[in-house]
């Protein structure tokens, strides 16, 4: 009788655990991309404040979300949120690295003033040598856009550092105006990454 009492004991205990488990592993999928609804960065938990998918005419070309200590909703509370924040980019389909840059530099140009635009003129330069390093952008592939205090913005493609830090944190708003700026290169992704898209949690 005691250890029937016990298996039961046992089995109660591991369903509740296993259940834990379960609900604490949610993610966001967007066009069959899932994203973490929480990541780890700079010894900081960062919450998905958005995502969304950026079209080119009828074409998917990626997935992005947004990454930020806690979920905000204009962008002027996001450019000025403290701590790290990521930009994480999930291909949807092969793109030359010459076009993707192409997109990421009109961003900046349509959403950057000339004083901002002369104070950062190295860090752009820089930035389009990245680029140069890598021939092309396969489906699937994951590019990260990272803000970590201390050391700048780190950009790196499936796991992998490309270049040194940019370390100004107007270079890294810069950036997200890209997405977030008055013109942003597709008004849809901008207000899914403010978290007024139709994205959707699920458990896996």
């Amino acid at each position: 009788m005691r250890f029937t009492t016990y298996k039961s004991w046992i089995a109660g205990v591991s369903f509740m655990i296993g259940a834990a488990l379960s609900t604490n592993v949610i993610a966001t999928e967007v066009a069959g991309v899932k994203l973490d609804d929480t990541i780890q960065l700079a010894n900081t938990e960062l919450k998905l404040n958005g995502a969304g998918i950026r079209y080119k005419a009828i074409f998917k070309v990626y997935v992005a979300g947004l990454y930020i200590k806690e979920k905000k909703t204009t962008v002027h509370d996001i450019l000025n949120v403290d701590g790290p924040r990521r930009v994480s980019i999930v291909m949807l389909r092969d793109l030359s690295s010459e076009d993707f840059s192409r997109g990421f530099m009109q961003g900046i140009q349509k959403n950057t003033d000339k004083t901002d635009k002369a104070k950062l003129t190295s860090q752009f330069l820089r930035f389009g040598e990245l680029f140069a390093s890598v021939p092309e952008l396969k489906k699937g592939d994951i590019m990260t856009t990272d803000w970590v205090p201390g050391v700048g913005t780190v950009v790196a493609l499936n796991g992998k550092k490309l270049g040194e830090p940019y370390p100004d944190i107007l270079f890294y708003n810069t950036l997200l105006r890209i997405w977030l700026g008055d013109n942003p290169v597709d008004t849809g992704l901008k207000k899914a990454m403010l978290g007024e898209g139709e994205t959707r949690g699920m458990f896996h």
